[in-house]
């Protein structure tokens, strides 16, 4: 099967979102918080096809968060290989960092599976620079996209060079109890 041939890929936060309203984006993956309304920003938007898949960004259980789950990588996978050829897609989560940078990247890794993962991965930092790839999200990629944790290892790669550049960003994940890759980050530091 032939991968997708995207016309223009996106990845933004929240607050970008109205700056795509004229860019003829024709497929959007929205991925909110459970509790988060709708974004006003799609009112102005051409028409396209939208999904909405909701969890929180984490990667620990804790008082009610909604982890993202194998389904729904199962749905980010099933929607990048039926966005189809030729078309803009735009992927947001709140900021615009972690989750929707773990879904491209999943869609990525599927549209080019022979491609090693550094590879995918500088297509990544190439749309979104400041990428911190959700891991719980990746791993998950990984073993659906039969990557043998190869994925996993690139996207500590990506920790380890926003770390090397922000080292106070080891904090401000660590409060967010993502500490397992601020880890999986300075493990890949030299």
């Amino acid at each position: 099967m032939k991968p997708p041939a995207f016309s223009a890929l996106t990845v933004c936060g929240l607050d970008e979102l109205d700056r795509h309203s004229g860019r003829g984006v024709t497929h959007v993956l929205s991925i909110l918080d459970p509790e988060w309304p709708e974004p006003q920003a799609f009112q102005d938007f051409d028409p396209h096809f939208r999904a909405t898949l909701r969890f929180h960004d984490a990667i620990e259980p804790g008082p009610r968060v909604v982890l993202p789950q194998k389904p729904d990588v199962d749905a980010i996978l099933a929607f990048g290989r039926d966005a189809g050829d030729e078309r803009h897609l735009l992927i947001h989560c709140h900021a615009g960092l972690s989750r929707s940078t773990a879904a491209m990247l999943m869609i990525l890794a599927q549209a080019h599976p022979h491609e090693p993962e550094d590879v995918v991965v500088g297509r990544l930092l190439q749309i979104r620079p400041q990428a911190w790839p959700n891991s719980r999200m990746i791993g998950f990629a990984d073993e659906r996209l039969g990557r043998d944790g190869r994925l996993s290892a690139a996207v500590g790669r990506i920790y380890a060079a926003r770390l090397e550049t922000q080292p106070d960003l080891a904090e401000t994940m660590r409060r967010l109890n993502r500490a397992r890759e601020v880890e999986l980050g300075l493990g890949r530091m030299t």
